[in-house]
């Protein structure tokens, strides 16, 4: 079957969604996935759509320009200060751009509180008919998959998901088997992507590596034909390989193609000769 990709918003960083929809279409991609949920971060550009209404103009016209659409939105984090309530205009702008997925991960040591607000965010979401996606992320406070998944069965929403980003689940020491048990109707949509095979022990270094310097696919160390054989046949592969050497050098257009190419050839030919399990 022909698989499709979404360009995740992290491997082009630099680039507005307009911008981003227009050279995910030259590329070849079926979808993009942006981030109009700005978090703060040091270095990382607002692209909160839902305040900056010129930029939204710009993203609906240009997905209706190339015809793509828009897979998912990020990152709807959970912590300790957040109001779940507060991600609501953003859901607006994914529900108008045609999205139906909304990337969360919690980052909260108190169980229960995270929970409690995870349910809520589902909650948030559902008129919009958005489903949250959960994401284990090593240096987060849900680092596994087992965590992920226990999140999932205690708070039952119908629109709850989970996401499994084949960098963080290698670095958590996840085993590939893990997700043959996983509902399938949970997996919506999966972040390809590769790097060392070495684990690094210090975290500044883990998250230097996640933020701008993955790999194209199978030239890393990642089990990836092993996670791939165990994910439903129709999941969307969304590629998030940020590397920003290899983006001065190639320039955006250049590193996203060559991201989809590697992508493309691998997962074809884990069609061709899959496992046997």
């Amino acid at each position: 079957m022909k698989h499709q990709f979404s360009l995740a918003h992290l491997t082009a960083l630099e680039c507005a969604p307009p911008e981003l929809t227009y050279l995910a279409a030259q590329a070849g991609y079926d979808f993009v996935s942006i981030r109009p949920i700005y978090m703060g971060l040091p270095n990382e550009p607002n692209y909160d759509l839902a305040n900056n209404k010129a930029m939204f103009k710009e993203t609906k016209q240009a997905l209706e320009t190339t015809g793509l659409k828009v897979f998912d939105i990020e990152l709807a984090r959970i912590n300790d200060e957040i109001d779940p309530t507060t991600y609501e205009p953003a859901f607006e702008v994914a529900a108008e751009l045609g999205a139906k997925h909304v990337l969360s991960s919690i980052w909260t040591d108190h169980t229960e509180r995270g929970r409690e607000k995870f349910a809520k965010l589902c909650d948030v979401a559902k008129p919009y008919g958005l489903t949250i996606n959960l994401e284990s992320v090593p240096i987060a406070s849900v680092k596994t998959l087992k965590g992920a998944v226990h999140v999932l069965e205690d708070v039952n929403k119908p629109n709850a998901g989970l996401m499994i980003d084949a960098h963080h689940f290698h670095r958590a020491h996840d085993r590939p088997e893990e997700i043959q048990s996983i509902p399938k109707e949970w997996l919506n949509y999966f972040h390809l992507c590769d790097a060392q095979g070495h684990i690094p022990q210090e975290q500044a270094e883990m998250t230097r590596i996640l933020r701008e310097e993955r790999l194209y696919i199978g030239e890393g160390g990642l089990p990836l034909k092993e996670m791939i054989s165990h994910l439903p046949d129709d999941i969307v592969f969304s590629l998030e390989m940020p590397h920003l050497q290899r983006t001065k050098e190639l320039g955006t257009y250049g590193y996203i193609k060559q991201c989809l190419e590697s992508a493309r050839a691998f997962v074809e030919q884990c069609n061709k000769n899959p496992l046997t399990t």
